[in-house]
């Protein structure tokens, strides 16, 4: 496992939530249009409402620092009121990051995940970056994104792909 995992995947999650609060900026810019509640607007009535999707995506990344620095997870209350409250839970996230942007460290060798009152996981440290945490942040971005889309917002693919702005080039003529 080369050493930099651990800086790779914190630079990841770092950019990417500099999305989610692009993302938000742009929503809240319109949100007294759309609905002045949107934090709690759902794409489906059983899925959870945008201001828990932010607080899920914030959630990954917070308890990879905690994992590989050997503390427990620890998720952030998933109740979300105000915008100011979601723009503060992606700032701390972004802040906790920080200090594994250039960490050199391996990631842990193994991550017993609980999944509920019956069910668990014994996951190598590989599988718990890779198969857990990045498809459920990646998840709980799409979703907030899909539904600032479907409240009509003004958010496309290039806002979802901002980390690639600084690499698009002009084409010389």
């Amino acid at each position: 496992m080369p050493v930099a995992e651990t800086s790779k995947a914190a630079h990841t999650f770092d950019s990417r939530l500099a999305t989610l609060a692009h993302l938000l900026k742009l929503g809240a810019a319109r949100r007294n249009e759309v609905e002045a509640d949107y934090l709690s607007h759902r794409l489906a009535p059983d899925m959870l409402p945008l201001g828990t999707q932010i607080v899920f995506t914030c959630n990954q990344p917070r308890n990879f620092v905690l994992w590989v620095t050997g503390k427990e997870s620890a998720d952030l209350n998933p109740r979300v009121e105000t915008l100011a409250v979601a723009e503060q839970h992606i700032a701390d996230t972004r802040t906790l990051l920080a200090s594994h942007l250039s960490a050199e460290g391996e990631l842990p060798a193994r991550k017993h995940l609980e999944l509920g009152a019956d069910l668990y996981a014994d996951l190598t440290g590989r599988e718990y970056l890779e198969d857990f945490l990045l498809p459920n942040f990646y998840f709980h971005l799409v979703t907030t994104y899909a539904i600032l889309r479907n409240l009509g917002l003004p958010v496309g693919k290039r806002d979802y792909m901002l980390h690639l702005l600084p690499k698009v080039q002009e084409r010389a003529s």
